[in-house]
């Protein structure tokens, strides 16, 4: 890990790494990544074994056919090789299910449990809180013991105890893996997807998660995708905190709140005029259904940058940024996914010149901008559960991508959701991480100088 802040760099925002702890994380990863690679083998082997084509030559050489039939066989079956390996098309999974009926286990889902484990044990190096004696430590060394009845008794009387919202942001730092590590323990095959997801580093796909397709939409409801500017309120403006910095933009966040968004012209140190965008993300409502299929779509549609908050954001900013403008897009929550979708969009690269994209606290790592030149920074406080939604992990199996600079930092002082909060990272940065904000305000200060037209915008819900 990185202290430097180029891109393609991390930082824990804790300080120099224990050696122990460094090459734990660095035995969890490799461990991960061979888990990976023996399934790849599983899934290629259990592909020639049931290919057509060496079905069919059984018939022509039956000898020799039916001695790579048998090597197959042994291979995807011995337990001192991958174990019991059969995975990937039709054939494949149903042989799967019915090693998991049995209670055959694998190599690779062995590989991945341990690299969990290891990650999981990481978290008593990091967390001054699960050093001692607490359920939190009891709980993660059940689980490193392969032993879930007892983390589950200790789970719930933590929660009896402290409260859920407590307890859920203690556990937060490991709760990814907790749960990735759970899934391929349970002997259920149905989960174990997920699970490789967060051995693997890779995020759920969000087409998976059904939702309305933008074609299918109404025209009344596709006219409501539409951003409309407010009147201008002095009172508002002359509230806001003109600091330039970004505990200055999260607290102007959580005053904007949920639903609306900030653009604001700024006329830099150097003279040059740039615009500042603030996305607090959207407003999520109540289903108006007994079914949540409405909210669930718009989480989903969001995460695809085809929400209609994404949408009327993008088209807020083709009517208020003049063609050329440098841009700083900072969003919170939500907010940051949708900054990072509109850092991909093709105006990214002609209409809007995107030149920094900072989101806090995001359920996704902001993806690859279109315009090489952006600077990416992903923040997130260990505790929030939110970015863990997205398969984000305090110890990740895979480096950052190249754009990205990724600043975490643990402060357990707040509880969920509290600790989610625009004003509580605020606060956080302010008193446990200040590095970590300098840095960004460094990054950032081409957009801090005088203030010139801001406009505030309603936007759809999500």
């Amino acid at each position: 890990m990185t202290a430097e802040g180029t891109p393609g760099s991390r930082d824990t925002g804790t300080g120099p790494e224990d050696a122990a702890a460094a090459r734990l994380a660095a035995v969890a990863c490799e461990l991960g990544e061979a888990a990976g690679a023996v399934r790849a083998a599983g899934l290629a082997v259990t592909a020639v074994a049931t290919d057509p084509t060496l079905l069919a030559s059984l018939g022509r050489s039956p000898r020799r056919g039916l001695r790579a039939a048998q090597a197959l066989a042994h291979g995807l079956t011995d337990a001192a090789g991958l174990g019991y390996a059969p995975d990937g098309g039709r054939a494949g999974r149903v042989a799967r299910l019915a090693g998991a009926a049995a209670l055959r286990r694998s190599l690779a889902a062995d590989l991945a449990a341990t690299a969990l484990r290891l990650r999981i044990r990481l978290c008593a190096t990091r967390h001054a809180e699960y050093a001692t004696q607490s359920p939190v430590r009891r709980l993660l060394v059940a689980v490193e013991a392969g032993l879930p009845e007892l983390a589950l008794r200790i789970l719930r009387e933590r929660v009896r105890v402290r409260g859920a919202g407590h307890t859920l942001a203690a556990l937060a730092p490991a709760l990814g893996d907790v749960s990735a590590w759970s899934a391929l323990t349970d002997g259920n095959p149905f989960n174990d997807a997920a699970a490789w997801r967060a051995v693997m580093g890779t995020a759920a796909g969000a087409a998976s998660v059904p939702g309305p397709r933008a074609e299918a939409r109404p025209g009344f409801l596709r006219s409501r995708e539409k951003a409309v500017a407010e009147p201008p309120d002095p009172a508002f403006l002359d509230g806001l905190d003109d600091g330039g910095g970004i505990t200055a933009h999260l607290r102007n966040m959580a005053a904007l709140g949920h639903g609306r968004m900030l653009t604001r012209h700024v006329t830099g140190p150097d003279g040059a005029a740039r615009c500042l965008v603030l996305l607090p993300g959207p407003g999520f409502v109540l289903p108006r259904t007994a079914s949540p299929q409405e909210l669930v779509g718009a989480v989903a549609e969001l995460n695809r940058g085809d929400s209609p908050y994404t949408r009327a954001v993008r088209e807020a900013l083709l009517r208020t940024v003049p063609e050329g403008m440098p841009v700083a897009l900072v969003g919170h929550g939500h907010g940051g996914v949708t900054a990072g979708h509109l850092a991909c969009a093709p105006e990214a690269g002609t209409r809007l010149r995107i030149t920094h994209v900072v989101a806090i606290g995001s359920p996704a790592g902001p993806p690859r901008p279109h315009d090489p030149r952006t600077r990416v920074v992903a923040l997130a406080e260990e505790h929030d559960l939110t970015p863990r939604l997205g398969g984000h992990s305090p110890v990740p199996a895979l480096p950052p991508p190249p754009a990205l600079l990724e600043i975490t930092w643990a402060d357990p002082s707040y509880d969920v959701p509290q600790c989610h909060g625009a004003e509580t990272y605020a606060q956080s940065l302010d008193k446990t991480a200040p590095e970590a904000r300098d840095r960004v305000d460094e990054l950032l200060a081409p957009y801090r100088g005088r203030a010139g037209r801001t406009v505030v915008h309603r936007l759809p819900a999500g």
